[in-house]
């Protein structure tokens, strides 16, 4: 939809419910067809000192008994405890309304989240400033903003973790547009088994993860586009597992973390013009540190037993800025990976480590392609450097004994118009290839020095293609 008719739609709805709001009655339609109830008619104050939770609370539930509807915040702050969403739900914060959460954890309830999911043990870890369980037809909108208000709990994960600012379960056509969140004392909008979800136009500052949605063995979350969004993350911008159709398109990822992280399985992955770029502007809550890690990591097992395949995965006209790597791929026992494709990307300003792609089980990666990539490291390692010996990843980027490329028991690598470049001299190889059954290298460059005498290392490498590419030494 063109976002002038959006937006001009949204203005109409806005006045009309407004307008009802001034009359003081009976709920309005807006021009959607939506009855759109008001909460200062249902008693909330908005002063940001009175708590509004009943009164927000009692305007869901009119809007539930009417068969759905319009939930309307009207400029102001808005000091809540946990408010429960319905189906056929908008709810909707006007330019200027701010729902601010509550500094009693008392007020703080949580979705109900199946026993069958690993994360159900978790307990009063889901709770959440708006929440949602088995849900249909649900969107928060508005060019509002929602304050998690950094409640921290000192008897949370990590002594300091308190409620997310969204979290819902086992929802469908769930649509998060429009909005800012800020501060969330844990993630900005988390979310398990859901489909048809939508999150477009969202600013996220603070917090930790952003997005963070997770699926299980038996059921995926499908169907999620992340759209347009602006990520300024103490933790991951965005991370989950157990994924598929999954589209992430031009969003900006500023994290003192990761951008994205999978720490599980996924199908059909699309991330699509977006930026990454460090130093977080938001501290990392647990280490105040500010670098951000992997642009893009993943690493399906690396924090728990998660098996499914990994496939269908397209990193597509991406652009990073100082960042400590900007791919990392791990496969562990139980998470076979298929196809990989990065195809466009320019980064600057690598500083800690190589392009990883390594499997770690005794099946390889099946395909791994690089194409139209150019990326320029910082360098600076030594000789003593380049004889690191490589030891299994934890969930983190590490050094490694080369500077450009680390790539470990894969079945087919391409490299196809690839250029690898340094800002200052570094004295290990550029890469390291082992156990590949078949190395393709198709026009790819690198910044070559004279005192490293095999500056693209080959173990075990049954097939090799070159073509418009030389691997020597400029001795």
């Amino acid at each position: 939809m063109n976002p002038l008719i959006r937006a001009t739609q949204w203005g109409v709805l806005l006045t009309a419910a407004c307008v009802a709001w001034a009359a003081g009655a009976q709920p309005a339609t807006n021009t959607l067809g939506q009855r759109t109830f008001n909460v200062l008619s249902y008693g909330a104050r908005g002063d940001g000192t009175t708590l509004d939770t009943a009164a927000i609370n009692q305007a869901i539930a009119a809007c539930a008994n009417a068969g759905g509807g319009q939930v309307l915040f009207p400029p102001g702050r808005y000091l809540s405890g946990t408010i429960r969403l319905t189906d056929h739900l908008t709810l909707f914060l006007a330019a200027g309304a701010t729902l601010v959460g509550t500094t009693n954890l008392a007020l703080y309830e949580q979705p109900a989240t199946p026993s069958s999911m690993p994360e159900a043990r978790f307990g009063k870890w889901h709770r959440a400033l708006i929440v949602g369980s088995s849900l249909q037809d649900v969107t928060i909108a508005g060019f509002g903003a929602i304050d998690g208000n950094k409640v921290f709990d000192p008897t949370g994960e990590e002594h300091m973790r308190g409620p997310h600012a969204i979290a819902f379960t086992d929802c469908r056509r769930f649509t998060i547009r429009d909005l800012s969140i800020v501060d969330a004392a844990n993630y900005a909008i988390y979310f398990e088994i859901s489909d048809d979800v939508d999150v477009r136009n969202v600013k996220i500052t603070g917090g930790w993860d952003g997005v963070h949605f997770r699926g299980t063995q038996d059921r995926w979350c499908r169907n999620v586009n992340i759209v347009n969004c602006q990520f300024y993350t103490g933790d991951d911008s965005i991370a989950g597992r157990y994924w598929d159709n999954v589209v992430i398109n031009q969003c900006i990822l500023n994290s003192s973390c990761n951008g994205i992280r999978l720490i599980g399985p996924a199908t059909h992955l699309i991330v699509d013009h977006c930026l990454f770029y460090g130093p977080g502007q938001q501290p990392h809550r647990s280490s105040n540190r500010r670098n951000m890690l992997s642009g893009i990591s993943l690493q399906p097992g690396a924090w728990d037993r998660c098996p499914g395949l990994l496939d269908d995965v397209l990193l597509s006209n991406n652009t990073m800025k100082d960042v400590s790597s900007p791919l990392t791929l791990w496969a562990k026992p139980g998470n076979p990976v298929g196809r990989v494709t990065v195809s466009g990307l320019e980064a600057t300003g690598i500083f800690h480590s190589a392009v990883a792609l390594e499997s770690w089980s005794d099946a390889p990666i099946t395909n791994v392609v690089l194409r139209n990539v150019r990326v320029e490291f910082d360098g600076g390692g030594t000789a003593d450097d380049a004889k690191r010996q490589v030891r299994g990843p934890g969930v983190d980027v590490r050094p490694l004994p080369v500077w450009g490329l680390y790539a470990r028991n894969l079945g087919q690598l391409t490299l196809e118009d690839v250029r690898f470049s340094l800002a200052k001299d570094d004295l290990r190889p550029v890469a390291l290839v082992d156990r590949v059954q078949r190395l393709n290298l198709d026009n790819f460059q690198f910044t070559r020095l004279p005192d490293v005498t095999e500056p693209f290392v080959t173990t075990n490498v049954e097939k090799m293609n070159l073509k418009n590419t030389d691997l020597k030494s400029p001795k």
